[in-house]
């Protein structure tokens, strides 16, 4: 047990929203939290939280108070919040029982009911009005951490060299916080380096919350160390697996897990899919001013775990067993374990299409991307940049990119837009002043070093040939699916490798998102026939969820039959 207070520094002012981040909780209030959780006690000074390790749960304070406090790499201290009795401990990671983000000391003699993640989850079911006021107030904080950088890793390297690029990328689309530091400018970061790194390859190094140094990690060994995968349950059977957690992954999980069947969703990267890079959605119903696809899947991943879904990022589907052995499908992943279920939806997506131009897999990373975050975004201020497509996904992009950089180079490769993009976003287009259109366009080629990046991009233009001194292209030329895991399994796909489901084969309305494997269901992107938009994905995910019920009742009844004329 330790007394930090003279360790922190400062409080700050309340921010905005600060009722609404730190809620007071009424006598009735605490008494409901009562039943979802235990008593317990901690005496002055003790640390409660501690960053990097588990956290016991949302703490609701009896008597006493917990000072909130963030330490960095370099062992130095900031004041974060201070909670009193009526106030409860707890950020958007105690749904799903990730690892602490901050430390936390108790002040005077504490008193508080502790609420593990199931407890919660259930609340936040058992009583709709408390739930929705706790559970804003934990989306609230998470998005202050964000905001601030504070309580994540710390990464260490230059700001544009591809492997920081891709480490910001996965935290930014998972929706943690992290904080980067230049060697080149920074002092403590150029101690670090010259501590831990033998050489350039040892960069970019990450700095994880509980103090332990990872050199130029893989987002799978980042995504361990920082604990996204400590709550799965190793060896359960669900009732179904949900393979990818784009919008109809996610829309699968909420209402699958909403009515009460056990639920598991793996994706390689990130919650969201291709719809979580989107700048900018603004067809969504609901919305008419627009959200971003971060933003909205955010919302659905976080519901998602509300309900009890358990959330297996990153991990990646190598392949699948179908044959059903105690009638239970095997998934098997990237990282040596099996995901088993009752049932399986396909939510895999498509990935981005590599045109063939030459070079282009020299320069991924080093100044060709097929998405448009805010990361990449601030590569492009005041630059001339390409961007090729032609649909609403570039379309969004080239409007949200024309707030960055100098110049947007639209290269089209038809004579025009009507036929492939929303009226709404080719008027956009039209009123911004420094986006170009150029039709009948395609990339020729592209120059530059593994050292420098892309430096020019070449492209034909009708029948003439036009050079950009661009050192960034962005490639929205549509997407292959994410089907080669399934190689094997007796799932039927078309020529083009989308999964063939009911719908496709004209058979029994009811199984219309069912495949050829009974038990097997694809939906969104991945699905031939789909029609690729948010909405659509959404929809089926949810449609999906009433086949699964009727296919584990037909199940359970053929289970059962197997057990009479086995006895």
């Amino acid at each position: 047990m330790n007394d930090v207070s003279d360790e922190i520094p400062t409080k700050r002012p309340p921010g905005p929203r600060h009722e609404e981040t730190f809620p007071k909780l009424s006598t009735v209030d605490i008494e409901k939290l009562r039943g979802f959780g235990t008593t317990r006690s901690f005496a002055a000074g003790e640390r409660v939280i501690e960053t990097g390790k588990e956290h016991p749960g949302m703490l609701v304070l009896l008597s006493g108070g917990i000072t909130i406090t963030q330490r960095d790499a370099f062992g130095n201290v900031r004041h974060r919040a201070d909670h009193e009795a009526g106030h409860f401990v707890a950020e958007i990671g105690q749904l799903s029982g990730r690892l602490a983000l901050v430390d936390g000391h108790a002040v005077g003699e504490v008193e508080a009911v502790v609420v593990p993640p199931e407890g919660l989850r259930a609340l936040m079911v058992a009583d709709a009005y408390l739930g929705e006021r706790i559970i804003r107030a934990l989306i609230l904080r998470r998005m202050n951490l964000i905001k601030e950088g504070a309580g994540g890793p710390l990464i260490i390297g230059s700001p544009e060299a591809p492997a920081i690029l891709r480490l910001q990328g996965f935290l930014t689309r998972n929706g943690l916080p992290h904080h980067l530091l230049d060697p080149s400018v920074d002092d403590d970061a150029a101690d670090i380096v010259a501590r831990y790194s033998k050489g350039t390859s040892d960069l970019p190094l990450v700095v994880s919350p509980d103090g332990n140094v990872l050199r130029n990690p893989s987002v799978s060994q980042l995504g361990h160390a920082l604990g996204m995968l400590r709550h799965i349950v190793k060896g359960k059977v669900y009732d179904v697996a949900v393979i990818g957690s784009g919008p109809a992954g996610l829309s699968t999980a909420v209402y699958a897990a909403s009515e009460g069947l056990s639920v598991a969703v793996c994706d390689s990267l990130a919650f969201g899919g291709q719809a979580g890079a989107s700048a900018r959605i603004e067809n969504y119903l609901g919305f008419p001013t627009g959200i971003s696809g971060l933003a909205l899947t955010a919302r659905a991943f976080n519901q998602a775990q509300k309900f009890g879904a358990d959330m297996m990022i990153p991990v990646t589907a190598t392949s699948l067993d179908c044959s059903r052995q105690d009638g239970v499908f095997t998934v098997k992943l990237d990282d040596g374990e099996e995901l088993k279920a009752r049932s399986l939806v396909i939510a895999s997506g498509a990935r981005y299409r590599r045109p063939n131009i030459p070079d282009l897999s020299d320069f991924e990373g080093r100044g060709v991307w097929y998405w448009a975050s805010p990361v990449e975004a601030k590569l492009c201020r005041q630059q001339e940049v390409v961007l090729v497509g032609g649909g609403n996904s570039a379309g969004q992009a080239a409007v949200f990119l024309s707030g960055h950089a100098s110049k947007v180079s639209m290269l089209v490769r038809g004579a025009g837009l009507a036929a492939s993009m929303s009226r709404y976003l080719i008027e956009r287009i039209a009123a911004t002043t420094n986006i170009e259109l150029k039709f009948n366009s395609s990339i020729t080629g592209l120059d530059g070093t593994a050292a420098s990046g892309l430096q020019r991009v070449r492209w034909k233009e009708g029948s003439g040939e036009h050079v950009a001194n661009a050192r960034n292209l962005f490639l929205f030329v549509g997407a292959d699916p994410a089907t080669e895991w399934l190689a094997g399994c007796g799932v039927e796909l078309d020529r083009s490798g989308f999964v063939l489901t009911g719908a496709n084969m004209r058979q029994d309305s009811t199984r219309a998102l069912e495949t050829t494997v009974p038990g097997i269901f694809a939906v969104g992107d991945v699905r031939a026939g789909s029609i690729k938009r948010v909405g659509g994905a959404i929809g089926e995910g949810a449609q999906v969820v009433a086949a699964i019920h009727a296919f584990l009742a037909r199940d359970d009844r053929s289970l059962e039959t197997s057990r009479v004329i086995a006895s």
